[in-house]
């Protein structure tokens, strides 16, 4: 691996470091991304208990809060728990799109360290056959030693750009669509809170003026 690397010369220095990078943010995402860090099991339904039975104290709120993304985001719905539905929704997607937000920290870059790694190792590629050429052009195409190592960095370089790119361009659509995936769960969750919230103070239903009228005059 060592004498591939150094076949490959200085374009394989930024190509290191961007693979160190990519693995370190696929390492990081893994942990913080786990389904019991994001979605608690059972604490939609214990939120929703809480709610039925009255009890929302500031301190449970603020506890729920820091939980976990779900957390916060029916902590959201329950700041505002006696305001009407559609304002209730508002704050929900006001929280969401931050909660989504954090979510997603690094993903830009691994989806830039995705696009970047080819371009490197066609950088290397390029200095690779330019070598081969000023070879050519100092010794003549009898110095096979010289043409050979020029192509040889050009491989180098251009395989191990894509050896970083592919994986991370997948990690990177593995992390969109399960963070798509908790969203979806997350807004389940918050609805069947609102729900909840809305059968422990049901609106009052307003009779329209006309039609009251109108069955009076009929009677």
């Amino acid at each position: 691996m060592l004498e591939l690397v150094k076949a490959g010369g200085w374009p394989m220095i930024p190509l290191l470091l961007l693979a160190v990078l990519a693995a370190a943010i696929v390492v990081e995402r893994f942990w913080t991304l786990r389904r019991k860090e994001v979605l608690p099991p059972g604490l939609g339904q214990e939120v929703r208990t809480w709610a039925t039975r009255g009890q929302l104290e500031p301190a449970h709120i603020e506890s729920l809060r820091r939980t976990s993304p779900l957390g916060e985001l029916l902590a959201a719905a329950l700041d505002v728990r006696n305001r009407p539905r559609d304002q209730i929704r508002e704050r929900i997607e006001d929280s969401g799109r931050h909660v989504v937000h954090r979510m997603e920290k690094f993903l830009n870059t691994l989806g830039s360290i995705a696009s970047a790694g080819p371009l490197l190792g066609l950088l290397g590629t390029v200095v690779g056959m330019i070598q081969m050429f000023l070879g050519i052009l100092d010794s003549g195409v009898g110095d096979v030693n010289q043409l050979a190592g020029g192509i040889g960095k050009a491989l180098v370089c251009a395989a191990a750009g894509m050896i970083v790119a592919i994986p991370a361009l997948m990690f990177h659509r593995y992390f969109r669509g399960r963070i798509a995936g908790y969203v979806i769960e997350m807004e389940k969750e918050a609805t069947a809170l609102v729900d909840a919230l809305e059968a422990r103070h049901p609106r009052p239903v307003v009779r329209p003026v006309v039609a009251s009228t109108a069955a009076t005059a009929g009677a």
